[in-house]
């Protein structure tokens, strides 16, 4: 009770894509514990992450979903409105990352990566925007960015991901001036490393070096992200819009 009081989101519908694992699947169960129901949007199954709500004694349910298809998203967004009544909240978070060179990534690769981290969240934003329009009540969507769409990452070269997350800043600042007057807020998250099963299959020497360049020496956990998502899927960020909240351990400000 706690957290609905304090970021009002019961009776909140919110759409997560890509919540069947690591940062989104801890966003749709921190989501669920404020109040909100929850439907997931992703390829893979997400059941583990509907248990996990439904065990604490939230609602959520899942729809396979290419988000790269206009045609995928739109089916399954009539379908969130049919079961759920409306849409609320969005948290843009599915995507993907490739670890090559300029020299080594194919342009296939490049492609393949800004297809999901870019147009997929665009086509989800937009389709969303337009149901929270129609609505005519206030909407909030956070698109899933990074510390690396400020910065550049080493030792590893990932010019691609880099690009797009560069790219995902640009377009929540975009879509938060457009549709400012249809009380639509639209923020972006950057967060360093996080702790997931990702990183864990990470290369230990790559981790130590990323551990060296954090000024906190540590990752974060994907809990640490909560309140942030907390804070700007609520009606205490009225005022808050076009912002790009990063999380990191201080790694971009040196």
């Amino acid at each position: 009770m706690y957290l609905e009081t304090l970021f009002g989101l019961s009776n909140k519908v919110a759409v997560v894509t890509g919540g069947s694992r690591g940062i989104g699947q801890t966003i749709a169960c921190g989501l669920a514990r404020a109040g909100a129901e929850i439907a997931i949007l992703c390829r893979s199954n997400a059941d583990d992450t509907i248990k996990m709500i439904e065990e604490k004694g939230g609602k959520a349910y899942w729809i396979s979903t290419d988000i790269q298809k206009k045609e995928d998203v739109d089916s399954a967004l009539t379908e969130i409105l049919h079961r759920s009544g409306t849409i609320d909240i969005l948290f843009n978070n599915a995507g993907i990352c490739i670890h090559h060179t300029a020299s080594e990534v194919s342009v296939q690769q490049f492609k393949k990566v800004m297809n999901v981290n870019v147009i997929g969240q665009f086509i989800v934003a937009r389709a969303v925007g337009e149901i929270m329009k129609k609505q005519n009540t206030e909407g909030s969507i956070i698109n899933m960015a990074s510390m690396s769409g400020s910065i550049v990452n080493v030792p590893q070269m990932q010019s691609s991901y880099n690009a797009s997350k560069a790219a995902v800043i640009h377009l929540t600042k975009s879509l938060s001036v457009e549709w400012a007057q249809s009380k639509i807020r639209v923020n972006s998250l950057s967060p360093g490393y996080v702790n997931t099963k990702m990183s864990s299959e990470t290369p230990q020497d790559l981790k130590e070096d990323w551990l060296s360049l954090i000024p906190m020496h540590r990752f974060a956990q994907p809990e640490e992200l909560i309140t942030a998502v907390f804070y700007l899927a609520s009606d205490n960020s009225s005022y808050t819009t076009g912002s790009d909240i990063i999380i990191d351990g201080a790694y971009t400000c040196q």
